[in-house]
């Protein structure tokens, strides 16, 4: 209005226009006139004509201003399109009226629209969708069960433990969408859809040093929705013991990079198998990490319920065994702190503190071979986030750790500096790991060890699987981990 018009202010005429059609299309999209980002979007339909007519003002003194749009025709030519009358109205007085206001959905079709009608529409008989917003979330994270789960769990609010998602700052849900299964009901089949809004500010970026999230937040976005389906089962109401909850394996396909102009990633989590045997729990998913141009993670993993003291006789990783440098191997290695300074992580985000052995030939493969260590820090921030009641080490951030020894290695082999964006894991290499142990406040050093298997001049990519230790015990095995280092 300060611009329109010098001493005499009032709403635009085209504004009132864009305001109604604004309107009709927020009527389409509810109606499910929807498509893929990027691809599809409304446009106006040529070839109808249509009249604006204005009697009437909106000024600074004007309170409220009313849109109502009538829907005349829907139809397809093939793309969708729809034609209505629109009136606008100031302080309930009409002083707009706009007739057949013509639109038409550019990049679709009836047939795409209809599928994905057909994907969203509940099965016959299937119970109405459960929506758990943000403060039940953090109930169930930080709070009491119940206020996320309902009166079943009050047991837990105070005189029973449950296993709980990570606190902040590394929650990494912010909604589920239960899209079939009952509460507190064991099924194959049970399937949530939780959604992760990707702050543009995310203290990750910052800590990792690089504008691509880092890997670590990913599958914690894609596995922290498996353990809201596993706790909405009602899994701890099946024994009377406490059951803590562990990822157990997992295999996963990054498709595209996150960076903090993706907004936002939706993770559909399905349960294709459950299993109960000598008091463990175990479920398994089949799940897909898209953002709004796509498939950005897809893959399965599967957890288990375990009573505390099966978790402390846990035996580690069956027939692993790390690697020994050869007497010549550890003559040529070369050992430094972890470098602090871009592309490398900052310190809290460091997983390896120091590197104990480097070697750009030699290892099991002959190809190459990485070490290193860190202290562990019983006052970690992680402990605090990663679970309430319960605090071990994330095992996402024991993946981190190798891809961090590979990023050492990307530097001694073709050099990196602040300007490089390391592809952490590298687009399209499935990867794989496997969880028999856990690291907690009371451990005293975490080994990580990175054996090349592969290394690719052209593109920058080096391969490797790898061991975690914890006090000389390996309790991880990763295999098929790649990273890029693309010249800046």
């Amino acid at each position: 209005m300060v611009c329109h018009f010098v001493d005499d202010r009032v709403m635009p005429g085209t504004l009132m226009y864009e305001c109604c059609l604004h309107t009709f299309r927020i009527l389409l999209t509810r109606m499910g006139w929807v498509g893929e980002a990027g691809r599809v979007r409304f446009e106006p339909m040529t070839g109808v004509a249509n009249r604006l007519r204005c009697r009437g003002q909106v000024t600074e003194s004007t309170r409220v201003v009313t849109y109502e749009i009538t829907v005349k025709e829907l139809g397809y030519g093939p793309e969708p399109f729809a034609i209505a009358d629109a009136l606008m109205y100031a302080d309930g007085k009409p002083i707009v009226e706009f007739t057949d206001m013509a639109l038409k959905l550019a990049g679709t079709d009836r047939a795409e629209l209809e599928r994905l009608w057909d994907e969203a529409r509940p099965a016959a008989g299937a119970t109405p969708a459960l929506v758990y917003e943000e403060p039940q979330v953090l109930a169930f994270t930080d709070g009491l069960p119940s206020a996320c789960f309902g009166e079943r769990f009050r047991p837990f609010d105070e005189e029973r433990f449950i296993a709980r998602l990570p606190r902040d700052p590394y929650r990494f849900l912010d909604r589920a969408t239960i899209l079939e299964g009952r509460p507190c009901e064991q099924a194959e089949g049970t399937t949530v859809r939780a959604e992760y809004a990707v702050p543009p500010d995310a203290w990750y970026f910052a800590a990792d040093r690089q504008p691509r999230m880092p890997y670590a937040v990913l599958v914690e976005a894609a596995l922290q929705p498996c353990g809201f389906v596993s706790a909405f089962m009602g899994s701890a109401l099946l024994s009377d013991d406490p059951l803590k909850y562990r990822n157990l394996g997992g295999s996963m396909t990054q498709r595209r990079a996150v960076d903090a102009s993706s907004g936002g990633l939706t993770t559909t989590a399905r349960v294709t198998k459950i299993s109960r045997s000598g008091g463990m729990i175990i479920h398994n998913f089949d799940l897909t990490v898209r953002d709004r141009e796509g498939v950005v993670l897809e893959g399965d993993t599967y957890f288990g319920f375990f009573h505390p003291r099966a978790l402390e006789n846990q035996v580690g990783v069956a027939d692993a065994k790390a690697y020994a440098p050869t007497e010549a191997e550890r003559g040529a290695a070369a050992a430094f702190p972890l470098p602090d300074r871009a592309p490398f992580p900052e310190p809290r985000w460091r997983m390896v503190d120091r590197i104990t052995a480097l070697l750009t030939s030699g290892g099991p493969n002959g190809l190459g071979f990485v070490a290193g260590e860190t202290d562990v820090d019983p006052s970690a921030w992680f402990f605090q986030a990663h679970f309430k009641g319960d605090p071990v080490w994330p095992g996402s951030l024991g993946l981190e750790s190798l891809l961090q020894l590979l990023k050492v290695f990307a530097e001694a082999r073709w050099g990196v500096d602040a300007r490089t964006v390391f592809a952490s894991p590298a687009l399209g290499a499935t990867h794989g790991w496997s969880y028999r142990g856990q690291i907690a406040p009371g451990s005293r050093v975490v080994s990580t060890q990175a054996w090349i298997t592969a290394v690719d001049d052209g593109p920058r990519r080096v391969t490797a699987d790898g061991l975690l230790s914890v006090d000389g015990k390996p309790i991880y095995r990763m295999t098929g981990y790649t990273l890029e280092a693309p010249p800046a």
